[in-house]
């Protein structure tokens, strides 16, 4: 069995959110098409929390490339994905290697000019989204590009959908406590709605610490660390999905939200442009609030117009096919 490389880091493969849900996700599609994904991290100078000087971003992967080259001849990989921007000299060692990026170099995004440099020697990527693609050739003349999306699961989507446990009043939200995905702004949208169920799930348990410093209304219930059984059944109890972050290289929640016939708000970014359905709202923090009481309001309890958008575009049987297409040719 061919053997491929998928480098994250350590934090990634450990938290139960996007990162991690792609890999194993891809894991799986791999061995049903014969192939076996490593994945590799390193496995030092890992902090329990985002941004702490020195840790876990693109200058401190700088430092692991020895653990994480070591692991790569140890399994005897020539062929490696990898995830964060801090790995692109990986080229320089591994002839065949491909950036999926987890993050990317736009202003929207904390430390976006670090990751400037290391996108200059990127020449090979797969992306998640056709606006990727153009940001990457638009930007640096990127131009050997897949795009293929993160598969939803259809299994979980199938069964889990019941209109008939939808609360009309839950408004559900899926991030982190960072400042581009604004939490903060989905507790003063509770303070102002008490009427409103507004769930707020974080793919970390270290966020259950970091929360502490809100004031969290009454109508706000906190979840951390949820597996993806637990996402899609809370999913169908919501009416209303909701994403307020500046920038995303996917959005893979809001992907499930479609797909389980969610009314989508979502910000009106360009980064968005393929979560676009009958019943997908786009807006930006002077007009979410009353988008997200409007789509509260709708008459219909789901939108069968997103569940089949989402079946067509987003299933993980869209993204075999895409791998497949794309391994057959790489691993050549």
């Amino acid at each position: 069995m061919k053997k491929v490389g998928l480098v994250m880091r350590k934090i990634q493969f450990t938290e139960a959110q996007g990162p991690r849900v792609f890999a194993e996700r891809l894991k799986g599609i791999a061995a049903e098409l014969g192939i076996e994904i490593v994945f590799i991290s390193p496995e030092r100078h890992v902090s329990g929390y985002d941004w702490l000087p020195g840790y876990e971003h693109e200058k401190g992967d700088l430092v692991n490339y020895d653990i994480v080259l070591d692991q790569i001849n140890s399994h005897n990989i020539d062929h490696v994905i990898y995830t964060v921007s801090g790995f692109t000299y990986l080229k320089m060692f591994i002839e065949k290697s491909v950036l999926f990026p987890h993050s990317f170099p736009d202003p929207a995004l904390t430390g976006y000019e670090m990751m400037k440099p290391f996108y200059q020697i990127v020449d090979k990527a797969i992306v998640s989204t056709e606006f990727l693609k153009k940001e990457l050739n638009r930007n640096f003349g990127v131009t050997d590009v897949n795009v293929i999306p993160i598969g939803f699961n259809e299994a979980l989507a199938e069964k889990h959908y019941n209109p008939l446990q939808i609360k009309d009043n839950r408004v559900l939200w899926i991030g982190r406590d960072e400042e581009n995905r604004r939490p903060d702004l989905v507790l003063e949208y509770a303070k102002r709605n008490p009427d409103k169920d507004v769930v707020m799930v974080f793919g970390g348990v270290r966020y259950k610490e970091s929360m502490k410093k809100y004031d969290i209304p009454q109508n706000v219930s906190l979840q951390f660390a949820l597996s993806q059984d637990q996402i899609f059944e809370l999913m169908n109890s919501a009416k209303v999905y909701w994403s307020c972050s500046k920038f995303d290289t996917f959005a893979m929640p809001l992907t499930e939200a479609l797909a389980m016939g969610k009314i989508v708000v979502k910000p009106e970014h360009p980064c968005y442009d393929h979560i676009s359905s009958t019943h997908s709202f786009a807006g930006n923090e002077k007009n979410w609030f009353e988008l997200v009481n409007m789509a509260a309001a709708v008459p219909i309890k789901v939108s069968s117009e997103n569940r089949e958008h989402a079946f067509e575009r987003f299933s993980s049987k869209v993204m075999k096919e895409g791998y497949r297409d794309f391994f057959d040719k790489w691993l050549q």
